[in-house]
């Protein structure tokens, strides 16, 4: 269905002439709404953005003010190049100095997290989970120890949002970006921002006329306006209303509510649970089920692994991914039981 609303938003541009005003608007509030719709963010507070860079830059950008020099702005080892350059930009913009937390040996990142947390820190910038295996995080417990000092918590759920619910209301954090593309099923260059209420009058990272108050007004347009739309509006990228990724969007995002979130990560748990039975019997070890995610499995390898073995999976149709030092799997609904048989059988013939 997705995919049909691409292709028609495509050929919307063959009679640009039947698009009005409203049109710059109408579905950009459709796609706030199934994000509320199926993620609990409240609409008010999403943001429409091409990318997760985008919007990490953005949240960055906006907290430029209230990071006094020699304060921290925690990351984790090797996470997203997405959550890492923003975040260092912003150190040195302000002063700020980065505290990169090491992999703890047991892989309990939450515990890591916890015990770096301090009165020095100004920003907490982490994802649900770790992208290279899956390894899990403990928000809850997180967001409250970075409240207690006053910290910032700015999310990369990319690689959860849409696999695994995320309470915003819980959780509360300061910044939340997903790119759409992944687990979101969304188009390429649509993503979403989640901003709490507190950031809602801080700077945007660019000043777009669209989320000016009276824009809607084409023929008054040169009648600048200096205030912003209400919520997160003002933190939407310039060109927020493209009909080829939009419509797309909204449809997925609404299909994603029809299956629920929840149900979707526990049928994913199951299937990565079956991919460990058929994985055993390798010279791979999979990261424990106590500290992973239920969508992403990572595996460590014993030795060394072929170079080419991604390549030789795939002539075989199987395709997974090694991101860091894991053999990394990311399944989704459409994995079958016969889908397991032939990994099995591939991974006979290339270990």
């Amino acid at each position: 269905m997705s995919a049909d609303r691409l292709a028609e938003g495509a050929y919307r541009k063959c009679h640009p002439w039947n698009r009005s005003p409203a049109s710059f608007f109408d579905e950009a509030e459709d796609f706030r709404a199934a994000v509320a719709g199926t993620l609990g963010a409240p609409a008010d507070c999403v943001a429409i953005v091409p990318s997760a860079s985008y919007g990490l830059s953005a949240a960055a950008r906006a907290l430029e003010p209230h990071v006094p020099d020699g304060r921290e702005i925690l990351l984790v080892e090797n996470a997203f190049p997405s959550n890492v350059f923003p975040w260092l930009r912003l150190a040195e913009a302000t002063g700020g100095r980065v505290v990169t937390v090491p992999t703890p040996p047991d892989l309990d990142w939450t515990v890591a997290v916890l015990d770096r947390i301090g009165v020095r820190t100004a920003v907490v910038a982490l994802a649900q989970c770790h992208w290279t295996n899956g390894a899990w995080f403990d928000l809850e417990r997180i967001s409250d120890a970075a409240r207690a000092v006053g910290a910032v918590l700015a999310l990369d759920a990319t690689q959860s949002l849409g696999a695994v619910p995320l309470d915003f209301d819980r959780i509360r954090p300061d910044f939340c970006v997903a790119a759409g593309y992944k687990w979101l099923l969304c188009p390429y260059g649509l993503s979403l921002m989640y901003v709490d209420p507190r950031w809602h009058d801080a700077r945007p990272l660019e000043e777009s006329w669209l989320a000016r108050t009276g824009a809607e007004d084409f023929a008054a347009l040169a009648n600048y306006s200096h205030t912003y739309q209400a919520g997160a509006r003002r933190f939407d990228v310039g060109q927020k209303s493209v009909p080829t990724l939009l419509p797309g969007g909204i449809a997925a995002l609404r299909q994603l509510g029809d299956w629920g979130v929840a149900a979707v990560a526990e049928s994913l748990r199951g299937i990565n649970r079956s991919i460990v039975e058929a994985m055993s019997g390798f010279p791979l070890a999979p990261l424990p089920e106590a500290v992973r995610a239920p969508h992403l499995l990572g595996f460590t390898a014993e030795a060394r692994l072929p170079d080419d073995l991604l390549a030789r999976l795939a002539s075989e149709k199987v395709y997974v991914s090694r991101r860091g030092a894991s053999l990394r799997f990311a399944p989704h609904l459409h994995v079958t039981p016969n889908d397991l048989d032939r990994l099995r059988t591939a991974m006979s013939k290339v270990l």
